[in-house]
């Protein structure tokens, strides 16, 4: 009896030590900070200043760096994670929007609004090395798991731009709904999701082909179809699932990744906009930009099992071990 208290009391310690490991970071672009949120007790244990219109954010592969797209002040802000302070800045283009790092940990794809173009940026050197021209409003950006393919999409031009990364050079164009906002592979690199937010559908391209293999629609009842609004999007790595926010429906929908049926939609926060895992996938975070809060998703009973405020306008979420 004794030896399975203590067994179990080991195993719940166990459990806390690594929930409590998890910090998720969250770019507010109203209040021009990140909010710093411990994983075991979903409560905010800081907020830290950064520059103008903080949106895209995302890790170093090493956790040890938050890359931000300050988008007003034109320029990429790095913080360091140990100190929470903002170490250096990186070029980005004008108004960076989203980006993506490559598999390698470096260069960084950066989706320029303004301009058109992709900015290319060796974080190690701390320079633009390259400017790729794509279609109007870029903003999606998704690598392909071995590093030889980049996805932008253009709002305007509603294409899913399909970009080599020795080359720097366009293989391929394809139409996808009005205003694509996002573009993720699946975990083995077959696919890329590029959700198109006036479009209201998922469009799923094979590839290899660069062909749509389905267009994923959505109906919520009681919720006009102009307020479903599919922005980020965030694949398990089993392909089990795939899940898609819905801005304005304030709705993420679940998707089976296998045969692209819609099973669940789960009420969130108003506006919902980015999605992240964490590390085990067992999490997922989303960003509610209109009523400033981060909601908690319980992947296997696909429940919401928490909502967090943070600061102003929440944007972007990633989450480190």
């Amino acid at each position: 009896m004794r030896k399975g208290l203590i067994l179990a009391g080991l195993l719940t310690v166990a459990g806390a030590t690594a929930a409590g490991a998890e910090t998720i970071y969250v770019s507010n672009e109203k209040s021009n900070d990140i909010t710093i949120i411990d994983g075991a007790t979903l409560e905010v244990v800081a907020t830290v200043p950064v520059g103008m219109r903080p949106r895209g954010i995302t890790l170093s592969h090493d956790n040890t760096l938050l890359y931000i797209c300050t988008s007003d002040d034109d320029h990429i802000e790095v913080m360091d994670l140990a100190s929470r302070k903002v170490v250096r800045t990186l070029p980005s283009g004008p108004d960076p929007e989203l980006f993506v790092l490559h598999p390698s940990g470096n260069p960084l794809y950066v989706a320029n609004e303004d301009n058109a173009f992709v900015t290319v940026v060796d974080v190690e050197k701390g320079q633009a090395v390259a400017e790729i021209p794509v279609g109007v409003e870029p903003e999606g950006m998704g690598v392909s798991p071995d590093g030889a393919i980049l996805v932008n999409t253009s709002e305007t031009s509603n294409m899913a731009h399909f970009i080599d990364t020795e080359t720097l050079e366009i293989v391929a164009n394809v139409l996808v709904g009005s205003r694509p906002r996002y573009a993720a592979f699946t975990a083995d690199g077959s696919e890329v999701w590029v959700s198109a937010e006036i479009g209201g559908t998922v469009s799923v391209i094979d590839s290899d082909t660069k062909e749509i293999l389905h267009t994923i629609e959505f109906a919520i009842p009681g919720v006009q179809a102009e307020a479903i609004q599919p922005v980020g999007v965030a694949l398990t790595d089993d392909g089990r699932y795939a899940f898609v926010a819905l801005g304005p429906a304030n709705r993420v929908a679940v998707i089976d990744q296998k045969s692209y049926e819609v099973l669940d939609y789960l009420l969130v926060g108003q506006r919902v906009w980015q999605l992240a895992f964490n590390p085990d996938q067992s999490r997922l975070y989303t960003t509610n930009g209109v009523s400033n809060d981060v909601s908690v998703i319980d992947v296997e009973d696909l429940e919401v099992i928490k909502s967090i405020t943070v600061g102003q306008a929440p944007w972007g979420v990633v989450v480190a071990p």
